[in-house]
């Protein structure tokens, strides 16, 4: 799928131009062109603080954001990449704590195209050597990475000496390029692991672990599991963290939702298993309280999309576009949305997903569904995604702009916005939520 980006400022935009029509359409994994590209600018991959580099299918820009916070918690300066962007493309690239300016932007893509002729990167590996080259001339006590697709193939993994590595939850995503099983998938995210690294993992099935052991045997990684060399469970409201340096008594993470404290066990576990920064016990539970995620189960506050709603209704966005995803949201409104007013939700997914299993998990919960277009991507059509819906039971419209759905509801009602990250960030921009 083809990335995109527009930007307010003259100056990006202008790169941003440049870059789209230099890069070749779609997704194109491999490391030979960024390799190519970091050689020009002289290898700034070598020059950064230490790197905390997540993968995995679910999860991972969640845990980018609690490694964030515990860090800063524990005072130091973090730089972070991660991707896609919501509504402004700064957000890919975050100096030390705040999201890179205009002139910075403008100035950084200049360079590393610049230096991209006849290499013809992709967009997100263009994107990449600027975060890395933005890293590498700025100080910073840490840096947090997250990979855009896969692992092993993946842009960001021309990092040859991480801190740590960690993989966050599996499932089954981009298969065109990652393969059908979630054997392949664990093998592909696996492929981040470096030598005499460790390499922090969640609790998969037999046959997945089973991948992420045999990858990181090949490189002579230290493969640290979930349920093995790490654990945590919710006991009372609490996270309860052990390794065999011992344990720690957590709050749940202010981000909503069950599975986010999966996602704060597996930050917590990889910064304990590291020995270059110092994380005092009180960081931790600052970090997971007060880290911020936008477009993860995001109740939008007062802006121009919920003035048009029935008073008393609540908006609610999640970028979510994966069954796994549609299987935590759905959980997350059975516990916390179905009371006392009706569930409706906004829906628009991306030619390369599987709409119906997204939709599933909320067959007994919601009755009506309103399907939306995603601007300027390849997606399923508002129409087929109507009858895929009444197939499932709901009561669905098809919709041309977010305000013709909008409209269709009378009555005070919580609204809940999922399936892209695109449509996500549609949703933030058009309420005036701009991340930040």
């Amino acid at each position: 799928m083809a990335d995109f980006a527009r930007s307010q400022n003259a100056a990006v935009q202008a790169q941003l131009d440049r870059l789209q029509k230099l890069s070749p359409g779609g997704d194109s994994l491999g490391l030979e062109r960024i390799s190519k590209l970091l050689e020009r600018l002289g290898r700034p991959q070598d020059k950064l603080p230490p790197v905390f580099h997540v993968a995995g299918t679910n999860g991972k820009g969640s845990t980018c954001a609690f490694l964030r916070a515990i860090l800063e918690a524990a005072g130091l300066k973090v730089h972070m990449f991660t991707s896609p962007h919501l509504v402004r493309f700064n957000e890919r690239i975050r100096i030390r704590g705040e999201l890179i300016d205009d002139a910075s932007l403008a100035k950084l893509l200049e360079r590393v195209l610049d230096e991209s002729e006849e290499i013809e990167p992709t967009f997100f590996e263009a994107t990449t050597a600027a975060a890395l080259l933005a890293f590498s001339e700025e100080d910073s006590d840490a840096c947090v990475i997250e990979v855009g697709l896969g692992g092993r193939l993946d842009a960001t993994n021309v990092i040859e000496q991480p801190l740590v590595c960690g993989i966050a939850g599996l499932g089954l995503d981009h298969r065109q390029w990652l393969g059908s099983r979630v054997t392949d998938i664990a093998a592909e995210k696996a492929g981040i692991a470096k030598p005499d690294v460790p390499i922090v993992t969640q609790r998969y099935r037999p046959l997945a672990a089973q991948q992420v052991q045999q990858r990181a045997e090949a490189v002579g990684a230290r493969w640290i599991g979930r349920g093995a060399l790490w654990d945590m469970r919710l006991i009372r409201d609490n996270l309860r963290y052990r390794d065999r340096g011992g344990g720690l008594k957590l709050p749940m993470p202010g981000l909503p939702g069950r599975h986010q404290a999966d996602n704060a066990a597996l930050a917590v576990a990889m910064l304990r298993h590291q020995d270059r920064l110092t994380i005092p016990e009180e960081a931790f539970a600052d970090g997971i309280l007060n880290a911020q995620w936008h477009a993860r189960l995001q109740k939008l506050g007062e802006g121009p999309l919920t003035k048009r709603l029935p008073k008393g209704s609540e908006l609610w966005v999640d970028g979510g576009h994966n069954a796994m995803a549609g299987r935590m949201i759905a959980d997350f409104a059975r516990r916390s949305l179905v009371s006392d007013m009706p569930l409706v939700l906004f829906f628009a997914s991306l030619k390369s997903k599987s709409p119906r299993a997204i939709l599933k998990p909320f067959a007994d919960i919601a009755e009506t569904v309103h399907m939306l277009p995603i601007e300027d991507h390849d997606h399923h059509s508002p129409g087929s995604l109507a009858k895929l819906a009444k197939e499932l039971g709901f009561t669905s419209s098809a919709n041309k702009t977010i305000n013709q759905a909008l409209g269709r509801v009378k009555r005070p009602s919580r609204l809940l916005v999922f399936g892209s990250l695109y449509l996500a960030g549609e949703m933030l921009g058009a309420n005036e939520e701009i991340p930040d």
